[in-house]
């Protein structure tokens, strides 16, 4: 698992952030975040189709296998301050197709709440629709899918539009931790963040 060190200290104490991921999900993509958030005081439940566990790809083999906290069925976006989809084509190919799951991310978006996205992660989001007019990055093999459903794709390590945080793959992870710590801080980016979010949110 990738380490990554913040340049700065985080107090994420109080926060809940939901991953929502299935089989086949980028190990280093959730698996590193959820660490970076703990380790700043966040609660970090890993949310999955069934409430079964889950097994990571690393790289290029099967991965750990990782508990769920609770299944799609009970879980409540209401309950959570922020959202993290993490890549993985097996992933997100399941999630993307599962109406619960397109349902439980729009939840986040209409709430105005930071999601946090990665890789293939945006494939969700597409069949969820909502992408359109947004700017965004992600692994370079869907960048065409997220302009066919009116993304504005950019090849960055971090963009932010709003609500919405991407990146594009695990080199990125430094920088897309470093972002999702800061929106979270209710000290530094917090507040900032959710206004900027509600006036990007998609109606």
């Amino acid at each position: 698992m990738k380490t990554i060190r913040l340049s700065e200290r985080h107090d994420l104490q109080g926060k809940r952030v939901a991953v929502l991921a299935a089989n086949g999900f980028e190990q280093s993509e959730l698996m590193t975040p959820v660490d970076v958030l703990e380790s700043c005081g966040a609660r970090v439940d890993v949310i999955t189709p069934d409430g079964d566990s889950i097994r990571g790809w690393d790289e290029e083999n099967w991965g750990q296998i990782i508990a769920a906290d609770v299944g799609l069925d009970d879980a409540d976006a209401g309950d959570y301050d922020a959202l993290l989809l993490p890549g993985g084509v097996l992933n997100s190919d399941s999630l993307r197709t599962l109406p619960q799951a397109q349902d439980f991310v729009s939840e986040f978006f209409s709430a105005g709440k930071p999601s946090f996205v990665i890789c293939h992660g945006g494939q969700v989001l597409i069949d969820a629709g909502l992408v359109e007019g947004r700017k965004m990055t992600s692994y370079h093999s869907i960048a065409k899918d997220l302009q066919n459903a009116g993304a504005d794709w950019l090849d960055k390590e971090v963009v932010v539009d709003g609500n919405l945080v991407t990146s594009r793959s695990p080199d990125d992870l430094p920088a897309f931790c470093a972002k999702m710590c800061e929106v979270l801080d209710a000290k530094e980016g917090g507040a900032r963040f959710a206004t900027a979010g509600t006036a990007g949110a998609k109606k």
